[in-house]
């Protein structure tokens, strides 16, 4: 999918053009839903694209480059990922207790959505991803500041590890339990959360991404062979 872009960088898509639907490139490329969306997600977060709900994905006129520009989309390794989720330990600790203190009834119930969500994917065979996303990003929200949210939402689903990696390949469990595994580190911080713990929700929000970030820190020293992301995405 990494064509999709050096199409828009050429110019063959001009801005405000409409890209293809979903379906037409599943079948272009010949992959899947979850990899087109992904892709998509990639795109906005380079602030190429934006998508209108019920109306299509178009380009966007190239912004002005700045120096502090973050692209996230040059994660690509698991060393890569691994900075990331040092980043993320940090932000999203703070984060997890602001969202304790100043949480909303129906933020709460969003978050739980999202849970459940993931619960679902993960008896269907699913893809869990959009959903894991959506829970951080539910914190986020909570936070009341909205430079919580900015940031999240300009990493867009690539803030997942599993979006760019086969995490489980890497965990003792592998497979649905690896990722109920990671769905009850989650509830540990929503309950944290509804408690309105912020010091639980802090330790919890740690745990859980210091989990990821260790089982990809023993992956990156197994050797340079483990180190190249799952796919081309």
């Amino acid at each position: 999918m990494n064509d999709l872009r050096a199409k828009i960088e050429a110019g063959l898509f001009q801005p405000g053009d409409k890209l293809p639907t979903e379906p037409a490139l599943m079948s272009q490329q010949g992959v899947s839903r979850t990899v087109i969306r992904e892709a998509i997600s990639r795109l906005q977060a380079a602030g190429l694209v934006e998508t209108r709900h019920g109306v299509g994905t178009f380009v966007l006129p190239p912004a002005p480059k700045t120096v502090s520009a973050l692209d996230f989309l040059t994660v690509e390794t698991i060393r890569d990922v691994l900075a990331m989720l040092e980043l993320r330990i940090s932000l999203e600790t703070e984060a997890a207790g602001l969202a304790a203190l100043r949480r909303s009834e129906a933020q709460l119930e969003l978050m739980r959505q999202a849970l459940n969500s993931f619960e679902e994917n993960i008896a269907k065979g699913e893809s869990a991803v959009d959903a894991d996303f959506n829970f951080h990003l539910q914190i986020a929200l909570a936070t009341g500041n909205k430079y919580f949210e900015d940031f999240y939402r300009h990493l867009g689903t690539t803030t997942i590890p599993r979006a760019r990696l086969d995490t489980a390949r890497f965990a003792e469990a592998t497979g649905q339990l690896y990722l109920q595994q990671t769905n009850q580190e989650h509830q540990f911080i929503l309950e944290a959360i509804a408690r309105q713990d912020s010091e639980s929700a802090r330790a919890g929000m740690r745990m859980h991404l210091s989990n990821s970030r260790e089982r990809l820190r023993r992956a990156s020293e197994a050797g340079p062979g483990d180190t190249e992301a799952a796919g081309s995405m």
